[in-house]
């Protein structure tokens, strides 16, 4: 049951980037190793002070993705998949499928791309607006 609420949830944030908001131009964001292109952000309506943004995101190999929070919460899936490592620890399979679910304030991140292919994810973040999409990264 818990699964399929998860599963109900991710779909439910991916058909709302599709169907009720407007798509705004792509933004591109870099910064070394890594690539988040925006593909819709909008206002979330009856939440004021609330914004959803979905994006791509790609981590070349050899890239660390720092840890950090959102001011709000992040879903999607990992699109293509690769091996990450995360400090002191022995290198997994990050799978192509994946969900990615975090909850607001809560920090992540932290691994490294170790494969010879870009990761690449799809994440839709429920945040506040005019906060930055990472924050407290370290």
């Amino acid at each position: 049951m818990q699964h399929f609420l998860r599963q109900a949830i991710i779909g439910s944030f991916y058909l709302a980037t599709l169907l009720v908001f407007s798509v705004s131009a792509q933004q591109t964001y870099s910064q070394e190793g890594m690539e988040r292109t925006i593909l819709n952000q909008a206002d979330l309506a009856g939440a004021p002070g609330m914004e959803v943004i979905s994006s791509m995101l790609v981590v070349q190999p050899g890239t660390t993705l720092p840890v950090h929070f959102h001011n709000g919460i992040e879903a999607g899936r990992v699109i293509e998949g690769g091996m990450i490592q995360m400090p002191g620890k022995e290198p997994i399979m990050l799978e192509s499928g994946s969900p990615i679910f975090n909850l607001r304030d809560v920090m992540h991140g932290g691994w490294k791309s170790v494969g010879d292919k870009p990761i690449v994810l799809y994440t839709v973040h429920i945040v506040d607006k005019g906060k930055p999409l990472l924050d407290g990264i370290k």
